[in-house]
């Protein structure tokens, strides 16, 4: 064990040796988080002898569990320490799972449920048939769990029409839950804390069983889970958690960043460690990510140190548009493979999914064999599918397979068995599914609802409508395209709404570029021309990675390019965006390059569906790359979370700003207690 202890640096060590109390360990990029995990959870199971029933270990993902969980075994068995049985660790939902296996019966359920994943959840509510997007029905049902919201509150609550008719599905699927002995992934959390909440002996005897906590990657826990752990810390505050506050980029998905910048609050005599000592990237990588990250004003405050020396300067390219970016980048790609560099160990990244498109064509022209993390690829995107086959019945309405991919996308009402009647009679007409509907309304009327049929009416005469317009302007289609079908809107219910939305714009504005280039062509060319640019023919041995800042989080790689660093772009910016959080995406995308990164900006892309110049990103500024961008003020304001100093009080953190007139109100958190104070008798630190 001494062997191991004297592996770890000053930091990382003191993280080990610290038993008692809660801890706060804030691990920086690539400064070995893993490694002062299972070295922690190994002494304290091999030297200070606590027995591994007594541990508990909660990550996010089961890789990392897995991992992590070997990892601990193998530097006890390299120590010579056995154990009779490993410590629990795993995630959060499987220690729910667990817990719910032996107390489910406490809510009056039998422990033999089923846990259903988010297809099976999307399912049922199908089979409901509603008209709502199943997808934003199932996120809206997620939300009302993880609040605690049943359906009756749900119901109260509910102030528009829409709400009114989720809030009722929310019933219905809580019945069918219930009937069928069924337990969703919320469910795992939400019972389990139910449970311990409303039965403090049981809280007592599972805080007392699990006395040593350590949670992996806290600054991505939500209030549930949250919540969770304070019940799991009913009788004790040996609490263990390890994050990176400048790594907190799920906030849209209800991670949130409060539980670890205030988690000294929450838990009492906290001890803050910070590992500093980056083992990834050179000096000139680390110093813009420093740079960067030092304008977020929410976050503790740390520098990361490189181990690994001088480097590369970081570079940066400033294209015209989307076209010469993508070529330069494959052009440098390309030298790499050529000068011998793994395609493996080379990474482009992007904030939004949009711009992978002229990314990917870009690399196919260079024949560079590329595979995309954590995505799909443009072209096979669900919402530009949709596009593709609305344009494809445009020149060919006989096309039953591109047809039967719209005719129910927006919703019309039509189910599965309306569908199948549908096709069964235009088999037996032997007509297109287009000409059976045109030609024998009849009969239409007979096999679909009055309310469908109207919609399906309105369909047809909107593709006609369509197909007369293209015949004489296809750049103005477009438009008519989107007040026709109202597909932008469709998506916009969606809970991914955002990228999918970007992305039914960038195919707009491809469509309109490529009209304006080419006035005099047919849509059926351009069709054949992006199915041409979707296909990668040369794809042979090994590939580059591509994909979005989000999918890279956890990954490294030699050599790294980000791209699309103009304002609109990254930072994406919008009412849902928090720029701290997007500056947090910056210093994630920054922190995975190992050896040479190239940051990229482009002074015009297709934004909104049209051709618009931009501005570099404030981004390229703060990071020290180059001038330009939103220039950088000095604010003398004061927001919820700043830290600030006062003669008498010392150090506290800012909780609370009200504005009296030209003054300004702080209530402070000193240590424990608060107090309203002036702004003018402060100072930010």
């Amino acid at each position: 064990m001494e062997t191991i202890l004297n592996a770890l640096n000053e930091s990382q060590l003191e993280a080990v040796k610290k038993i008692d109390d809660p801890i706060l360990i804030l691990a920086g990029a690539g400064s070995g988080k893993t490694r002062t995990i299972t070295s922690r959870l190994a002494y304290l199971v091999g030297v200070v002898g606590i027995d591994p029933a007594n541990t508990l270990t909660l990550t996010f993902t089961n890789k990392a569990a897995n991992e992590m969980r070997e990892r601990a075994l193998s530097l006890l068995k390299s120590a010579n320490l056995r154990v009779a049985y490993p410590p629990l660790l795993c995630t959060f939902h499987k220690f729910g799972l667990l817990f719910l296996k032996f107390y489910i019966n406490r809510l009056g359920r039998k422990n033999n449920f089923i846990v259903i994943d988010n297809d099976d959840k999307k399912r049922i509510l199908k089979s409901f048939e509603i008209e709502i997007s199943t997808a934003s029905v199932a996120n809206e049902i997620s939300h009302y769990k993880n609040s605690f919201i049943t359906p009756d509150i749900a119901k109260e609550q509910a102030e528009e029409k829409r709400y009114e008719i989720i809030a009722s599905l929310y019933e219905r699927y809580e019945e069918y839950l219930l009937q069928n002995n069924l337990v969703d992934f919320d469910d795992l959390l939400t019972l389990t804390y139910k449970i311990l909440d409303e039965d403090s002996i049981l809280c007592e005897e599972i805080s007392r069983r699990y006395q040593y906590i350590m949670v992996d990657e806290y600054q991505d826990t939500n209030d549930l889970q949250y919540k969770l752990l304070k019940k799991l810390c009913f009788t004790h505050s040996n609490i263990c958690v390890v994050g990176d506050d400048d790594q907190s980029i799920y906030g849209w998905r209800g991670a949130n960043i409060k539980n670890i910048l205030e988690f000294p609050l929450m838990f009492d005599n906290t001890t803050i460690i910070k590992l500093e000592y980056n083992y990834r990237s050179t000096n000139e990588i680390l110093r813009a990510a420093n740079d960067l990250i030092e304008h977020n004003r929410s976050r503790f405050g740390k520098v990361l140190k490189s181990t690994k020396g001088k480097g590369k300067e970081v570079q940066f390219i400033e294209s015209s548009d989307e076209n010469q970016e993508s070529s330069i980048v494959a052009k440098r790609v390309k030298k790499l493979i050529d000068s011998g560099v793994s395609p493996k160990e080379i990474a482009i990244l992007y904030r939004i999914n949009a711009l992978s498109r002229s990314l990917e064509e870009g690399l196919n022209r260079m024949h560079i064999s590329f595979k995309m993390v954590g995505g799909v690829k443009f072209y096979e995107r669900a919402e530009i599918k949709d596009l593709i086959s609305y344009l494809r019945i445009i020149t060919n309405p006989h096309d039953d397979f591109s047809l039967l991919r719209i005719i129910n996308r927006p919703k019309r009402g039509l189910g599965k068995v309306t569908l199948d009647k549908i096709i069964y009679s235009a088999n037996a007409k032997k007509l297109s599914i287009y000409d059976f509907m045109r030609q024998h309304t009849e009969l239409l009327k007979e096999i679909v609802s009055k309310k469908s049929y109207e919609k399906l009416i309105e369909f047809l005469e909107g593709i006609e409508n369509l197909t007369a317009i293209a015949n004489n302007s296809t750049y103005d289609f477009i438009d008519e395209l989107e007040r026709s079908f109202g597909i932008r809107q469709y998506y916009k219910e969606l809970p991914d709404s955002i990228e999918r939305i970007l992305n039914i714009d960038e195919f707009f504005g491809l469509f309109r570029d490529y009209m304006k280039q080419n006035p005099n062509v047919a849509i059926d060319l351009f069709l054949n021309e992006i199915a041409l640019q979707s296909e990668q023919d040369q794809i042979d041995g090994e590939s580059i990675n591509i994909m979005s800042v989000h999918a890279s989080k956890g990954l490294e790689f030699e050599h790294l390019f980000v791209i699309g660093l103009e304002e609109g772009f990254f930072p994406l910016i919008g009412e849902s965006n928090d720029i701290e959080e997007e500056r947090r995406l910056g210093y994630v995308a920054i922190t995975r390059a190992k050896k040479e990164l190239t940051l990229s900006c482009s002074l015009s892309r297709f934004y909104k569906g049209r051709r618009t110049d931009l501005t570099k990103s404030r981004f390229l500024n703060e990071a020290g790359i180059c001038g330009g961008g939103l220039i950088l003020e000095k604010s003398s304001e004061f927001k919820k979370g700043d830290l600030v100093k006062h003669k008498i009080f010392g150090i506290g953190r800012v909780t609370e700003v009200t504005r009296i007139k030209k003054e300004c109100k702080l209530s402070i958190n000193f240590g424990g207690s608060r107090r309203d104070i002036l702004s003018a008798f402060v100072e930010k630190i």
